[in-house]
């Protein structure tokens, strides 16, 4: 087992007894409140796709034949490696305002976010329009690999790409925020909407990730909150399978909807986008001086 440096900035708890658990839950579902009042606000202004701006076209760097051979070799800026941000369910691009300012603020320069339609009715349509939009901003950027946050259906959308069109020659890390990578019993509207259903614990797609994934590249960190009220059970937003290297983060005192937005969260998700890149540095080096670097699923939880 790894403890990873970004887990210290979050706090750390013990099982909270019954009275204490009620008032936590009361705090988050305060927050929540909040949280989801300051997010109707910004909705409207998320509904249209992000335009690339005009100095970060760069037609002479254009490489749209980029090979899927090995990923980027160590040592490359993490700065100037991609950063996809995916938001789930009936949301958009706005949800995640404030973790892009903290990702920019640290020097992030390629950011960018995709809005998939609500009215797709395949989670399978929208994994494969990220691998479209992934391969733009790839030959955009002349970066071979992104790192992906995605929250909710997000970063389920994100692993199917990943675990199941190949797209782990391109994403070096999957960050998921409140994911049911098992499948959640809290769906409402699950009777109505076709993509909703997939996210039902014991769903076709469900059962289709938990296939066989030997040899997927990609390392995941999947934060999973245990009074996230969409989640059910919590456990469920934790990545479980035996080929995937993940490691499963606890956070403590918010829900569902702050998971994008809190500072303590943006920070993590941060040191995790960047703890990848001191790790394959420090196996460089123990490559160059023969001995074996580690490898092996982690898991925190």
């Amino acid at each position: 087992m790894k403890v990873l440096p970004f887990l210290s900035l979050l706090p750390r708890l013990p099982r909270l007894p019954g009275p204490r658990l009620s008032t936590a839950l009361l705090g988050a579902t305060v927050l929540e409140l909040v949280v989801l009042t300051g997010h109707l606000a910004a909705y409207p202004f998320g509904l249209t796709q992000e335009r690339v701006p005009q100095e970060r076209r760069t037609p002479q760097r254009r490489t749209p034949d980029l090979p899927q051979g090995p990923p980027t070799l160590p040592g490359s800026p993490a700065a100037e490696r991609p950063v996809v941000l995916l938001h789930g369910f009936i949301d958009n691009r706005s949800v995640f305002v404030l973790l892009r300012r903290a990702l920019a603020r640290h020097g992030r320069r390629h950011l960018a976010s995709l809005n998939y339609s609500p009215l797709t009715r395949d989670l399978r349509t929208a994994a494969e329009l990220l691998g479209r939009h992934v391969e733009e901003i790839c030959a955009r950027t002349g970066q071979r690999e992104v790192d992906i946050v995605g929250h909710s259906l997000g970063g389920l959308i994100a692993r199917y790409y990943v675990q199941r069109l190949g797209g782990d020659h391109r994403v070096r890390t999957l960050v998921t925020l409140g994911t049911p990578h098992g499948g959640t019993a809290v769906a409402p509207g699950a009777g109505l909407h076709p993509i909703v259903r997939q996210m039902r614990g014991g769903s076709p797609l469900i059962e289709e990730l938990r296939l066989p994934a030997p040899g997927c590249r990609t390392r995941f960190v999947s934060f999973w909150s245990e009074l996230d009220q969409v989640m059910v059970p919590v456990g469920t937003a934790c990545v479980d399978h035996p080929d995937l290297d993940a490691v499963n983060v606890r956070v403590t005192g918010i829900g569902h909807l702050a998971l994008p937005v809190h500072p303590a969260v943006a920070a993590a998700v941060r040191e995790a986008l960047e703890s990848q890149e001191s790790q394959e540095s420090q196996e460089s080096q123990e490559f160059r001086e023969g001995t074996a670097p580690s490898t092996g699923t982690s898991s925190v939880a």
